[in-house]
């Protein structure tokens, strides 16, 4: 869909994200949007982290989909742990007469458990954790349950920082899923840092997919990083072309007088 060239930005937008921008240095911010994995680090304990994607766009062969927003929230827990929710609302721009308007789809209630601390805690070797939880009913959308279970392990260098994801999931329709991950991010001292993502997703019943994604993180302040990712995929036969832009926001209430 061809946008404006001067549309209006929504008055509730552009006072989150002037919020976000004034509140944005509270805590350090290490994005993991706009990739479909994540690291193997958590938010610390009475810290939010807010992973927005108020702009999408997403192309599944002949079918056209607005996705705005895709959300996910980190609350940091005690022991190294996080608490993690997730889900996106999905609008389709060409649909027939049975399909509905809007769905919000892959949700989710996650636990992320650090089980040894390293790059991604200041401390030396690789940081690994876990990741587990329901995958919930979708609105509109799948409306089974399922869950899953994730292996995270990262290391940063000076000139890159990789995450390796493995994901066994039992899905919303009951069969077995198997995802593979790889996430690359440029040297974490540059401001602008480039990143890509490579994945495969293998689930019984549904056709094989192969992701790449391209991108790039902008460190605003300590506390806010926007993102920007070009997704190609195939799922079977038919291609997938997605744009994602979104913002990471972290806030720790712990400093707060």
């Amino acid at each position: 869909m061809r946008m404006r060239p001067h549309a209006p930005v929504p008055r509730a937008v552009r006072r989150f994200v002037a919020a976000a921008i004034l509140f944005g240095c509270t805590e350090p911010a290490f994005a993991l949007r706009p990739f479909d994995a994540t690291d193997a680090a958590v938010a610390a304990p009475q810290e939010f982290e807010l992973e927005l994607g108020p702009l999408g766009r997403l192309r599944e062969g002949s079918r056209r989909i607005r996705v705005a927003p895709a959300v996910i929230g980190n609350f940091g827990l005690s022991g190294n742990r996080e608490l993690v929710i997730e889900g996106r609302r999905e609008v389709a721009i060409d649909r027939d007469s049975s399909e509905r308007a809007s769905a919000i789809v892959d949700n989710g209630l996650f636990i992320k458990q650090v089980l040894r601390e390293g790059v991604m805690q200041e401390q030396g070797g690789v940081s690994i954790a876990t990741e587990y939880g329901m995958l919930l009913p979708g609105v509109h959308a799948d409306r089974g349950t399922g869950a899953s279970i994730a292996g995270i392990v990262s290391q940063r260098w000076n000139a890159v920082t990789i995450h390796l994801n493995a994901v066994a999931a039992y899905t919303r329709d009951h069969n077995p899923d198997l995802f593979l991950s790889t996430i690359v991010e440029g040297p974490e001292s540059w401001r602008v840092r480039p990143v890509a993502e490579v994945f495969v997703d293998e689930a019984r019943g549904h056709p094989h997919v192969i992701s790449g994604l391209i991108g790039a993180i902008w460190r605003v302040t300590e506390g806010l990083a926007f993102d920007v990712g070009i997704r190609s995929a195939r799922s079977g036969n038919e291609a997938i072309r997605e744009l994602r832009v979104g913002l990471t926001w972290a806030l720790s209430w712990s400093k707060q007088p």
